[in-house]
């Protein structure tokens, strides 16, 4: 498909992804987007937005039979390791994979669960916004929307935290053209679309969080 101007271009960290995460943070990355796996064990239709090489979507058809999901990711580089993963584990058939940049990506279905793994802050505050705006009307009622993310914690820890983040969006920018270069807000655009946070995991003093968050069950958009 066509990239956006202002798209970034995740190709060619694609394959090199996983030791640069090593290097950087070493296992704690993967740990974070792993660790509500066991959480979702009676999810039946997930929407995943930028899994990257597709280790966690592969962990969670692995350990989830009845899943089927749609993963959407820019990156035909990063595709095509997703792909190779869930080939492996025999998993193509619940899968469907699309090719597009998810500020326009018009999702199908109805979802008990969404997933972004380090992909929100690849975002505006602004197009998290819309993002969640357009995915709402397809939550089922009470889906899990899960996040994991980079934080800035209060207190001291800030001061190292906004370096690190600060550092982080200075490498993706060079590597990959990334525009956005601060955090989104996303608990607010999650909660304007009546998502409610259930529970937050933090690691590294605040700097890498997991959270889950379920849609309330009074109305549905």
């Amino acid at each position: 498909m066509p990239r956006n101007s202002d798209a970034p271009d995740f190709d060619p960290v694609a394959r090199p992804y996983r030791w640069l995460e090593y290097l950087s943070f070493g296992p704690l990355l993967e740990r974070c987007r792993f660790y509500r796996v066991p959480e979702l064990a009676n999810a039946q239709r997930a929407l995943i937005l930028g899994d990257g090489d597709g280790r966690f979507i592969a962990r969670l058809l692995s350990q989830n039979q009845q899943l089927h999901a749609d993963g959407v990711d820019l990156s035909p580089a990063m595709l095509r390791l997703l792909s190779d993963r869930i080939a492996r584990i025999g998993a193509q058939n619940r899968v469907n994979l699309h090719c597009a940049d998810a500020r326009e990506f018009t999702p199908l279905g109805d979802y008990d669960l969404i997933v972004t793994h380090f992909f929100l802050d690849c975002l505006t505050t602004a197009e998290v916004q819309a993002l969640t705006q357009r995915i709402r009307p397809l939550l089922c009622p009470e889906a899990h929307w899960v996040v994991s993310e980079f934080a800035i914690p209060p207190g001291l820890l800030s001061i190292p935290a906004r370096l690190i983040v600060r550092s982080l969006y200075a490498a993706f920018r060079l590597l990959t053209g990334l525009t956005v270069h601060r955090l989104p807000d996303h608990a607010t655009a999650l909660r304007a679309c009546n998502l409610e946070l259930v529970d937050r995991h933090q690691w590294l003093g605040g700097l890498l969080i997991s959270e889950i968050w379920q849609l309330q069950a009074t109305t549905r958009a």
